[in-house]
């Protein structure tokens, strides 16, 4: 029998997943404490609790996450799954202390999604693209995006292409594992166990893999690990948050990463977001047979930085006075809106987004 703060839990997380929410924030104030859902990158207030149970709650789900309940000074991260309406989710938690209480994230992550290629982007040219580049026996993909843009699905329906049609050894390095599939052999870095980044490498390197996926370059260390996995032979797969494509490069030479290491290895680096399409029959987003074709509603735009681009990209972050020339995510977004697939507004949010970074650099 469920006690009362299961219960609460269990009932927070199936409300949220069956809103299609990509997140939950549970953030402590001075009375009480705000449960909110991401809904389409909005943050909608939903509830409030008490501060007792907020503690109750939280404490409840670090546990399950097997994170150290009693520490409550520093961040922790830690992860779990759970059967929601006869699907798994993955549930990836965040705590942060503030100055009333722990701040709680939790990001769901649907285990067994997988979204076929004439869904995942709004131009099948992107679609070509991103397929073609699985054909390279060796280099360096990098996905780049905000939190919440779909990187981890674009990533994980690439992985799973591979290895489905193109009958390539997929090995991944993740701390922690986001989405378990079968069909992957999957490593998530334990450093206790003495299963670092670098160790876990080298251990991959010499299980005969095709494609290596690096989870995030986060660091120094995981730039190193993703370059010279990619030195070696092997196609790697990663992420990395960073505005658009062009910012990737930045990144690494911001890393250490030796800029000849980044031209010998980089194939592509692509920058995505998710935007709402306009449903074709009631041209708002929200009707049963739009639902029913279009899944969320939701579908990803690419800017794809690759071969001459690239080049002229690399030569740009080396300090040479050349211009690269590329469909960006802006002219993609602006392309989307006349033709009629998506609504003005997404442009606009884009536009906001990109103001609002600049003011922040």
């Amino acid at each position: 029998m469920l006690s009362s703060i299961e219960k609460r839990a269990k009932e927070i997380i199936e409300h949220a997943f069956s809103l299609h929410a990509t997140d939950i924030h549970i953030i402590p104030k001075l009375k009480n404490t705000s449960i909110m859902f991401r809904l389409s990158h909005k943050l909608i207030p939903m509830m409030t609790i008490e501060l007792d149970e907020t503690e109750r709650l939280i404490s409840y789900m670090k546990f399950q996450a097997a994170m150290d309940i009693g520490e409550k000074r520093r961040p922790q991260n830690g992860s779990f799954q759970m059967n929601i309406f006869g699907q798994l989710v993955g549930l990836r938690l965040s705590t942060l202390p503030s100055i009333y209480s722990e701040s709680l994230v939790i990001r769901l992550l649907p285990q067994e999604t997988y979204i076929p290629f004439r869904h995942l982007s709004l131009f099948p040219k992107s679609t070509r693209l991103l397929l073609s580049m699985l054909k390279f026996s060796h280099g360096l993909i990098i996905l780049t995006g905000p939190t919440g843009s779909g990187k981890t699905t674009t990533l994980y329906s690439l992985l799973q292409h591979s290895t489905k049609f193109l009958g390539r050894n997929v090995i991944t390095l993740e701390d922690p594992v986001e989405k378990s599939n079968e069909e992957l052999l999957q490593v998530q870095v334990n450093e206790k166990a003495g299963v670092t980044y670098s160790a876990g490498l080298k251990a991959i390197l010499r299980h005969d893999p095709d494609i290596i996926m690096v989870g995030e370059i986060r660091d120094e260390e995981t730039a190193e690990i993703a370059i010279r996995a990619a030195l070696t032979g092997h196609l790697v797969l990663t992420t990395m948050h960073t505005k658009d494509a062009k910012g990737a490069l930045y990144r690494l030479l911001e890393f250490g990463i030796n800029w000849h290491e980044i031209e010998q290895t980089l194939v592509a680096v692509t920058a995505q977001r998710l935007v709402e399409l306009i449903c074709p029959y009631c041209l708002e987003g929200n009707c049963p047979i739009y639902c029913s074709h279009y899944k969320s509603g939701r579908t990803a735009v690419y800017e794809i930085l690759y071969g001459r681009a690239l080049k002229d990209s690399l030569l740009e972050a080396k300090g040479e006075t050349v211009s690269a020339k590329y469909p960006t995510l802006s002219k993609l977004i602006a392309k989307g809106v006349a033709l009629g697939f998506l609504k003005e507004s997404e442009y606009e949010r884009w536009v906001h987004e990109v103001e609002a970074t600049t003011v922040e650099t």
